[in-house]
């Protein structure tokens, strides 16, 4: 554990032992998700050392990061320095009239988003205002919104989150499943002779020293599945669908670079020279997008189909192209 000194920001009261009992809001969730909600601020390597050590306990036992908790149970949190609760501040009218803008759904159950690149799905690492940090300061009442998957913050497109506890294990479970259709548009670098390619090789996740998260391919890794499927070929690009079969962290990104085509713009698994090339065109972001979302629901007889147009700024390189 970090010692509390170490921590230069944090409040300065003494931490102590909390035992929190979970509500309706944490039935279901991971014990490793509860924590970075609870302890918001903390180093997420620090959630993580607190459970290996056994310093999180659940009805008295220890618990391992994937434990999933039902409402009644107590979780026995540990002393930890928090950040200030000033620190975080008040979202503006702006940022919460922008991420309105980005809803293209909305029911009792479900709220779907064409998120804006550069936004992150939710705050830490210097980030104050996530997705859905904006969006419970915007609908201050509803007491049960949660993310039902995750983009990374420079992919733009289709986001889905519940309004309720039931539906976010609905949407879970279909993910677990395999029955939600995930669909993205890429632009990658260089020129496709074929049409259509399925990439089958596992990834893994590392941390460098810097603390910059990378996948790699590693036959140690987790399965993962890609269908790649021309759209329409450029000189010097490729523009393409991809859907998800399984859902890794930066999945696409590390199989199109596996293929020797990486997406344009991207700052991590890119090609540099491409990325200054396309940069000088105008593709200053990812070339990336979460195109659409397909997924059949409980009691209804037609599946929920969500679309999410490309950027004006996407859509621009397009045509120039």
């Amino acid at each position: 554990m970090f010692p509390v000194s170490s921590l230069p920001a944090m409040n300065q009261k003494t931490p102590r032992v909390r035992h929190v009992t979970v509500d309706e809001r944490g039935d279901g969730q991971r014990i490793d998700n509860f924590l970075l909600r609870e302890l918001k601020g903390v180093p997420r390597a620090l959630v993580y050392r607190l459970l290996r050590k056994g310093e999180v306990r659940v009805n008295k036992g220890r618990a391992k990061a994937g434990r999933k908790l039902a409402a009644g149970d107590v979780v026995r949190i540990p002393p930890v320095r928090l950040p200030e609760a000033s620190i975080p501040g008040v979202p503006s009218g702006n940022q919460i009239e922008r991420i309105e803008k980005t809803v293209i759904y909305e029911d009792n159950l479900l709220l779907i988003l064409n998120k804006e690149s550069g936004l992150a799905v939710h705050g830490g690492s210097g980030i104050s205002f996530g997705v859905i940090e904006l969006l419970r300061a915007s609908r201050p009442d509803q007491k049960s919104l949660e993310l039902a998957h995750r983009l990374d913050r420079d992919t733009s497109g289709c986001l889905m989150l519940a309004k309720k506890r039931s539906a976010l294990r609905i949407l879970q479970q279909l993910q677990r499943d395999g029955r939600v259709r995930k669909r993205y548009v890429a632009l990658l670098a260089g020129r496709w002779s074929r049409d259509r390619q399925q990439v089958k090789v596992p990834l893994k996740k590392n941390t460098l020293r810097s603390g910059e998260r990378m996948v790699r391919v590693d036959a140690a890794g987790k399965d993962a599945h890609t269908e790649f499927r021309v759209l329409k070929r450029f000189p010097n690009a490729t523009l393409v669908e991809a859907e998800l079969k399984t859902g890794r962290t930066h999945q696409i990104r590390v199989h199109a670079q596996y293929l020797g085509t990486p997406i344009l713009g991207d700052e991590k698994y890119g090609d540099e020279q491409a990325n200054r090339d396309f940069r000088q065109l105008g593709l200053k972001r990812l070339f990336l997008h979460a195109a659409s979302l397909r997924f059949p629901w409980p009691d209804r007889n037609e599946p929920y189909t969500f679309d999410a147009p490309l950027s004006a700024e996407l859509q621009r390189l397009l045509d120039k192209l």
